[in-house]
């Protein structure tokens, strides 16, 4: 939905007004944020000192002269220092990758200059329905806003059916949309591979190898994202360059209420405000699933969407890897800031952390299986952008183990791997730390939601990360043991999944192992105050999603069950979020008025 007070309107041309091309052959164009900043030296000095100061606090931490020389200590004891000294060094050198990360990508970041699209291309509107698992009151919702999005040639939008649902198939016929099934047909509903059977990217797959010769281009939205009117009016036009294999937009959620949905927009600020525009620089920004234009012609070329977990990412880098056959140059990507679709984030911390491990383990399927042709087949600009996003979660899982790691050693054992001035290491720490936030507080003004408050610092955001770090541990442990991974589908609309306390198992089960190390310590006096400190620190990130829980559970308890309106569709569903305020086929599915393209225009 598009709820009332929000500024959509503006926040959908946050990357300028349409321009007329300039150039033969047309290349996409590119504004530098930071050249149009008045006071860009302060970021100059920001994005120096960071990283300079986190540098020194690492070198300063791990220096020969600082090392525990223990005189005759046990071996287990001296081997214990060793794990110690080694875990600061990775944590600090954690640290200095990530903010080196974060000033790059301040010095690099730009938004793409938007040119109108050439008049008379064929797009295919595309989304997909998971019968029983969304409801049938959003996937109206987001039929209606496909319908309505204008350009200037011919549109067909299509439901992707994964089940041939009845009503789905009936809803289409009303809409005047297009209805596809693979449902029954073997080859596209194989064990594994592109049509790999209850998958996202088999279901397009099989779309593709259907009707994907009828289009040039295919947009595509998740179930619960509702498009704006100008979604392919501001995406297409960067097609004129013949090497944009895709273009992406930001995700934001229209459900903007509940706490964890609140924090989990705001976590994405990072990755859509400054990663992705980063990303531009090579022209390389990554693959998301949803709020895309994708030139069919690259994706065939790969053989269609990749099979993962997150096919997103790895068809994007897949297809970052590949040259276009007609110029003879890389594929490249576009990112665009303008907010083009509003969707529905995950409202329970269930969903949130099953959203979360999907994400991560994507990146580690991407880490084990493609990065390592990389470096032979893609630029090295490009490959250093993906290193730096490809790092993220698993410096994050390995962090989080570290640090409890650390903590455990002295607390239970004494262990120390080296030993510092108590002033000097506060005086560093703290000055690193407070350049590393100022860093963060001044890319806010780039943020592209359209929710948060402006001048917000995005607190909930950073605290959403921090506690997403077991979820990452657990995920990068099942991916170096190969376990098997699976698509799922993440609950919307009315079928939120409910949470329990079970749902926190992973926080509970690392703060059961810190507050015993800080009670072991009290009766083995182990008393730093800094590892005190530190260890408190994280049995408190632990807690807080249970804590937060609890307070949203005592704090709806009471409220009236008179006061929530129970806003349901015409068929008596559950409404979603999306869909307040909004205005017989065969296995190849139907357009309305037979099985060819019809080539019904947007907007009518």
């Amino acid at each position: 939905m598009r709820p009332e007070g929000y500024d959509y309107d503006t926040h959908s041309r946050l990357a300028g007004p349409l321009t007329e091309p300039s150039g033969s052959p047309y290349r996409v164009q590119y504004t530098k944020l930071l050249a149009l900043e008045p006071h860009r030296i302060r970021a100059v000095l920001l994005m120096t000192l960071a990283p300079l100061l986190t540098g020194l606090l690492l070198v300063y931490l791990v220096w020969p002269t600082h090392w525990v020389a223990r005189e005759g200590g046990t071996d287990w004891l001296v081997a214990l220092d060793v794990a110690m000294l080694i875990s600061i060094g990775l944590i600090e050198l954690f640290m200095l990758v990530n903010v080196a990360s974060i000033s790059h990508a301040t010095m690099v970041a730009r938004d793409p200059v938007p040119v109108f699209p050439e008049q008379g291309t064929r797009v295919a509107f595309l989304t997909t329905y998971v019968p029983g698992k969304e409801p049938l009151a959003m996937v109206r919702a987001t039929l209606e806003g496909a319908v309505r999005v204008t350009h200037a040639g011919p549109v067909d939008v299509w439901l992707l059916d994964e089940g041939d649902d009845e009503q789905a198939r009936a809803m289409c016929a009303e809409l005047g949309v297009g209805h596809f099934t693979r449902r029954g047909v073997p080859e596209w509903n194989r064990a594994k591979g592109v049509h790999k059977a209850r998958t996202k990217h088999g279901n397009y797959n099989a779309w593709i190898a259907m009707h994907g010769g009828a289009y040039e281009f295919f947009a595509s939205v998740d179930t619960d994202h509702v498009p704006l009117p100008e979604f392919l009016e501001r995406m297409l036009g960067y097609f004129r360059d013949p090497d944009v294999a895709f273009v992406v937009g930001p995700q934001v959620y229209g459900n903007y209420t509940a706490p964890v949905t609140k924090a989990a927009e705001s976590q994405q600020f990072l990755f859509h405000a400054l990663i992705q525009r980063a990303g531009n620089r090579y022209r390389a920004p990554m693959f998301v699933g949803t709020n895309n234009v994708v030139r069919i012609a690259a994706v065939q070329q790969i053989g269609g969407l990749c099979d993962s977990i997150t096919e997103d990412m790895a068809t994007g880098f897949e297809l970052h890897r590949r040259r276009n056959p007609v110029t003879g140059r890389h594929w490249q990507s576009v990112y665009t800031p303008d907010v083009l679709a509003v969707g529905e984030g995950p409202v329970s911390w269930t969903d949130f952390f099953t959203q979360q491990t999907r994400w991560s383990r994507g990146t580690y399927e991407t880490l084990f299986k493609q990065y390592w042709k990389a470096p032979f087949t893609m630029p090295p600009g490009r490959f250093f952008s993906y290193t730096l996003m490809l790092v993220y979660y698993p410096m994050t899982a390995v962090n989080w183990l570290l640090g409890i790691l650390s903590c455990v050693l002295f607390l239970c054992f004494g262990a120390s791997g080296t030993q510092v001035s108590a002033s000097v290491w506060l005086m560093l720490y703290s000055d690193a730390a407070a350049l590393q936030i100022g860093l963060y507080l001044w890319n806010r003004r780039h943020n592209v939601s359209p929710h948060e408050p402006e001048g917000s610092g995005g607190l909930a955001g950073m605290a959403m990360s921090a506690l997403s770090a077991p979820i990452y541990l657990k995920s990068f442990g099942a991916a170096l043991l190969r376990r098997p991974s699976r698509f799922v589908v993440t609950p919307k609309g009315g079928d939120t999944s409910s949470d329990r306390l079970l749902t926190f198992r992973i926080h509970l089960f690392w703060a059961g192992v810190l507050a015993v190390a800080l009670i072991a310590s009290f009766f083995l006096d182990h008393t730093h105050a800094a590892m005190r400190t530190w260890a408190l620190l994280a049995l408190l990130i632990s807690l807080a999603p249970v804590a937060v829980w609890l307070g949203t559970g005592v704090r709806d308890r009471r409220v009236p069950r008179s006061a929530v309106p129970d806003v349901r569709a015409a068929d008596g569903e559950p409404q979603s979020a999306l869909a307040v305020g909004t205005g017989g086929t065969v296995p190849g599915g139907t357009l309305p008025g037979g099985t060819v393209p019809s080539g019904t225009t947007g907007g009518n």
